[in-house]
């Protein structure tokens, strides 16, 4: 039986099961309008990647963005509806030609960058005892299909979403989706894409659970399928040890099973990638060393949408600003510090830096007809970040916040380029209702 079908069944057959279970969640519903929000984000955006590879562009932009989402409650009665409604909008501030691509702004017909984006969306809504199942733009953020909000605007996806929590500690989480709207893109009629094969599939389909073992431990699973390109399989392990109280101690697995599917439009794919982190935390320090392998000829591949934004569904623990690490036959190992500024006196000041180092690239064994065979042999590189982030704590501009992100990346190869990259970014979350 198909995934999708799957998913879909489980939520039907919700509505039998879930009417006689204990209907905590939907008894404590305020109401259609009793229980609603509408909130406004502001985000000015400025982007530069400097590409230091003669015959490739650099791209500078500077935009602002607008999110106004309306969140209804939920009527009374044993089976409570409403509804979810967005508008977004996107504002060129800066470009010009030869500067754009930073995939900030949709591009016209010339290749420029337009002046302005926008798109209205919304979903329908129902929820029965602990369980919501929801239906259409919606921002699903799972290991399998997380849409990303790194531009302006956020991106969604149009289709089915289950979230039930039904039994305690444990979260279900379904959905079948059959288009998207990419953080650049004004309908909602995009595909669904293999982010370093450049194919196009069709549907995204998934089931996934966690299950919190006790304040410390929990575990993860998922199942998805992209139809014509892959099935994919994840798990996470995740477990604190508390040694003081200031003190602890992290451990985090990552590991996810990728298959060909169907037509198999991206070639041929079997790879398994893991990662391993642990972090110490002591007072307003933590200190995280993480390792990452990729074991198979392909890359470990993952969701971009229309308008070429990769999406946040890498859960790998050194997935980062400007690479994945995730190569054929990859290695990487990665040491970061984070710096919480609450502890000197500085609350909402917060810091991290970071280096990633990745060798054992092997490109050797790639189908000569793969989308994927633009890997040399051995190659290697590494990627330095840098992040600094404050936010206003109290008084009129509460909540207001600055962010500055740098990364520069160095490699030996062909799978890439050297370059840096800036993002500062300016956001105030405003709550109207």
């Amino acid at each position: 039986m198909r995934l999708k079908y799957t998913a879909i069944a489980l939520a039907v057959a919700s509505a039998g099961v879930f009417a006689t279970a204990a209907q905590a969640g939907q008894a404590d519903a305020k109401g259609f309008l009793e229980g609603d929000t509408l909130d406004l984000i502001s985000r000015n955006l400025y982007f530069n990647m400097d590409r230091h590879n003669p015959g490739t562009a650099d791209n500078r932009e500077w935009g602002q963005g607008f999110q106004l989402d309306y969140v209804s409650g939920f009527t009374e009665g044993t089976v409570g509806f409403g509804v979810d409604l967005s508008a977004y909008t996107g504002i060129k501030l800066d470009s010009g030609r030869g500067r754009n691509g930073t995939q900030m702004l949709p591009e016209d017909s010339d290749g420029r960058s337009e002046d302005s984006f926008g798109t209205l969306g919304g979903a329908v809504k129902l929820q029965l005892s602990n369980s919501i199942l929801k239906y259409g733009d919606l921002r699903p953020y799972n290991p399998v299909i997380a849409m990303a909000d790194a531009r302006l605007v956020p991106a969604t996806a149009r289709g089915f979403q289950l979230d039930s929590a039904e039994i305690e500690g444990l979260k279900i989480d379904a959905g079948h989706f059959t288009s998207a709207k990419d953080n650049n893109m004004s309908g909602h009629d995009g595909g669904f894409y293999a982010g370093y094969a450049g194919k196009e599939g069709g549907d995204v389909d998934y089931l996934g659970a966690t299950y919190s073992i006790n304040d410390s431990l929990s575990i993860t699973g998922y199942a998805s399928q992209y139809e014509d390109l892959w099935k994919q399989y994840y798990g996470n392990a995740n477990y604190v040890l508390t040694l003081s109280s200031d003190q602890s101690l992290s451990f985090d697995f990552n590991i996810y099973r990728t298959l060909d599917e169907g037509k198999a439009l991206a070639g041929t794919i079997d790879t398994t990638a893991w990662s391993f982190a642990t972090g110490y935390t002591i007072g307003a320090h933590t200190v995280t060393l993480a390792f990452q392998k990729n074991h198979g000829d392909q890359p470990f591949d993952y969701l971009v949408l229309g308008g070429g934004v990769f999406q946040d569904s890498i859960y790998l623990a050194n997935s980062m600003q400007l690479v994945d690490f995730n190569g054929p036959r990859e290695e990487s190992w990665r040491l970061g510090y984070n710096l919480d500024m609450t502890t000197y006196g500085v609350p909402g000041l917060t810091f991290y830096a970071g280096y990633t180092r990745g060798d054992n690239v092997d490109g050797s064994h790639m189908a000569a007809d793969s989308p994927y065979n633009y890997y040399a042999d051995n190659e290697k590189h590494w990627e330095r970040d840098i992040s600094v982030k404050y936010v206003v704590q109290e008084g009129p501009a509460k909540d207001l916040s600055f962010r500055i992100r740098q990364a520069t990346h160095r490699i030996s190869g062909t799978s890439d380029v050297d370059s840096d990259q800036v993002r500062f970014i300016v956001e105030y979350p405003l709550s109207i209702l």
